[in-house]
């Protein structure tokens, strides 16, 4: 069967994923924009999809429980169908979830290759970080990433949305996480546009 469009996204919101997954149990986690809204309080943008991170060894614990969805392994650019108990290649960092019926996409979730008590970057696994200190929790119970390593990611492609976002969480950064955002992009982005704007902020 052919996936939706690659634009062809209708995402639930986090609370609809924390729903369906089992309220807060489980390791899993959002991340990229949604991760922000949910530090900060509130819905800030409208959002284009619904990522989420799981570890490698549940990813297909949580494709079983959205069972209602076709999942799809995507690598270069390129979506191949995931069977929900097929094991998870090594090399598969992404899988969207497709809703078939309604023909559009619901979640995309991405692999977590750290460990038990660490979390790990996986564009330079140098850079670790206790999971205590990296994932944190609404009032709600849903789990997100913390702020500043959102923004570490979203550093990469710099797009309008990604500014806009920038400069609405860099108020709100404590003085620990602007020095580490910006010790990081010092390393991985050197001559990144924010920089000057965490040494000011």
């Amino acid at each position: 069967m052919q996936p939706p469009p690659d634009d062809a996204w209708d995402p639930w919101d986090p609370i609809d994923l924390h729903n369906r997954l089992g309220g807060s149990a489980g390791d899993w986690y959002v991340v990229g924009g949604w991760a922000l809204d949910l530090w900060h309080g509130a819905q800030t943008r409208a959002h284009e999809d619904l990522e989420f991170s799981a570890p490698a060894n549940q990813a297909q614990h949580y494709r079983t429980i959205l069972s209602d969805l076709e999942f799809f392994a995507v690598m270069d650019g390129k979506l191949s169908s995931l069977a929900p108990a097929a094991s998870l290649p090594a090399d598969v960092w992404q899988q969207w979830g497709a809703d078939m019926d309604a023909g559009c996409w619901r979640v995309d979730m991405m692999v977590d290759r750290g460990s038990p008590d660490l979390w790990v970057y996986k564009r330079d696994p140098s850079l670790t970080m206790q999971r205590a200190e990296a994932i944190r929790t609404t009032a709600r119970g849903i789990r997100y990433l913390a702020p500043h390593i959102v923004l570490l990611f979203k550093a990469k492609q710099s797009r309008e949305k990604d500014h806009d976002d920038f400069r609405n969480a860099l108020p709100c950064l404590s003085s620990r996480e602007k020095a580490d955002l910006r010790q990081w992009l010092e390393i991985l982005h050197h001559g990144h546009i924010w920089i000057d704007a965490l040494q000011s902020g």
